[in-house]
């Protein structure tokens, strides 16, 4: 009687422990947060005969998490060009607060080294298309019910169709924006250096 008693028992403990472990693993994947994500959605580049050119930029971040607000660490973004990934330009976004299901908006200018600039419009006209490589570098955090995560990295970069006019072009499925896509962090560290 006691050996039943005993057995009854630790298959009403292991199926207890089975029910906790699997409400466990469905909270995680439902509160679990999704990656921010960012896309471009304006680039112009300005380059007076006289003196160095100028990029006209912005960027949207998008939290599509309904109970976590994200923070972003000081974010860097880069323009590339050519088969070396020259760097024309590199600015620092300040960091900033997301609240949850929205969108960011940053915009700016950045200066450009007038060499790889000068070869980007230069073929931008020749070809009446060139290509410039956008290359964005976070860390961020989530804030779910009051309680921080630890942070995370964000490695991102997209292909820009740039036109003879120094404008982003749109087009097909990218009708009013390019969305960014994971890079490998030791990519972005080498462009870094350039």
């Amino acid at each position: 009687m006691c050996d039943s008693e005993y057995k009854s028992f630790y298959l009403w403990l292991a199926e207890f422990i089975g029910f906790l472990g699997l409400l466990a693993l469905c909270l995680w994947l439902a509160l679990r947060p999704k990656e921010p994500s960012c896309s471009i959605t304006f680039v112009t580049i300005d380059q007076p005969s006289n003196q160095n050119g100028t990029i006209f930029y912005s960027l949207q971040f998008d939290n599509q998490n309904k109970d976590s607000s994200i923070f972003y660490d000081d974010t860097t973004f880069f323009f590339l060009y050519g088969q070396r990934q020259d760097k024309v330009a590199e600015t620092t976004i300040k960091s900033f607060h997301q609240g949850t299901s929205s969108n960011h908006e940053e915009s700016g200018t950045v200066d450009a080294k007038p060499g790889p600039l000068k070869t980007l419009l230069y073929n931008a006209i020749k070809n009446a298309t060139t290509e410039l490589k956008v290359a964005l570098r976070t860390r961020f955090c989530y804030k779910t019910w009051g309680i921080k995560s630890k942070f995370h990295g964000l490695n991102l970069a997209a292909n820009l169709p740039i036109g003879g006019d120094g404008k982003l072009k749109f087009s097909g499925k990218n009708k009013n924006k390019y969305k960014l896509k994971k890079c490998s962090s030791k990519r972005l560290v080498r462009w870094a250096r350039h």
